[in-house]
């Protein structure tokens, strides 16, 4: 399954001319691209799908949404965290 996670931006940077930044999705960092959000700024909230921060949305949202995907057991999948059964 490939859904949309909400996650907090904690830093913006420029690679090869494109917006990219850290997002940070309840513990868990990513990089994403930020070029369909040009005015999103450190310490809003954004959806990342596959890499691309697509739409803006609201602190309670992105909690309450995370919240839904750790009950339903698509936290770490969704996020690649699972742990391979190797350690």
């Amino acid at each position: 399954m490939c859904l949309g996670v909400p996650g907090k931006v904690t830093e913006i940077y420029e690679v090869g001319g494109l917006k990219m930044g850290r997002v940070d999705f309840g513990g868990v960092t990513r990089e994403a691209c930020l070029e369909y959000l040009p005015d999103l700024q450190i310490g809003e909230y954004t959806i990342v799908h596959v890499g691309f921060a697509i739409s803006r949305l609201t602190e309670e949202d992105a909690q309450a949404t995370l919240a839904l995907f750790r009950e339903a057991g698509a936290f770490d999948e969704e996020l690649g965290t699972e742990s391979s059964g190797d350690d």
